[in-house]
């Protein structure tokens, strides 16, 4: 190949590559006049993309939800309360849940709740797992194609009297299957009903 080609080749992908930069940021410029955004779905249609975006670790939940389908006791008065257990469209199985620190002192063993995780740099809940008694079926945490959990990840320590909600997605068990057996590392196992 000759090397007036080879110019001809790198200066038409830099043309592109110039091109498609302008148009990404047209879009991302346009029609923002400073002011937040409101949903424009109710809090209850919300993408999921939206419920995988757990709020800031070292702060508190301002509304606890009511429901409470399972309550764990931990190490160090560390409690789990699990609020939900939802079968979500595409095969997945959402538990949400909140991690409350009774304790006097900060919690700082969270290393142990992402289990066996080596794929994701920082703490996470990725140690969790589903069992499915009737079909003899142990569930582990969803990965997206980067090999990172689909769970609540950057929770290095919880304060004395802080309560942190959490997120784990996994695979849906069959739709006959009506509860689960639920486990997260440091935390008693608990029995949670499916919905949805």
């Amino acid at each position: 190949m000759s090397i007036r080609h080879m110019v001809k080749v790198r200066g038409g992908a830099a043309v592109a590559v110039a091109a498609v930069l302008a148009l990404t940021l047209a879009g991302c410029g346009a029609g923002d006049d400073g002011k937040g955004k409101q949903s424009q779905q109710p809090p209850g249609q919300q993408s999921q993309g939206a419920a995988s975006q757990a709020p800031a670790p070292n702060q508190s939940q301002g509304s606890a939800p009511t429901q409470v389908i399972a309550t764990m006791d931990g190490a160090n008065g560390m409690v789990l309360t699990v609020n939900s257990a939802t079968r979500d469209a595409g095969g997945f199985l959402t538990v949400n849940g909140q991690l409350k620190n009774n304790g006097k002192e900060p919690f700082v063993g969270t290393a142990a709740w992402r289990g066996n995780e080596l794929t994701q740099s920082g703490e996470s809940v990725a140690g969790a797992t589903l069992v499915d008694k009737a079909g003899k079926k142990r569930y582990y945490v969803l990965r997206d194609t980067d090999g990172r959990c689909l769970c609540t990840t950057g929770i290095s320590s919880v304060a004395a009297g802080q309560t942190v909600p959490i997120f784990v997605q996994f695979p849906a068990p069959p739709a006959n299957t009506a509860e689960v057996e639920f486990s997260l590392p440091t935390f008693a196992t608990a029995v949670v009903k499916i919905s949805g």
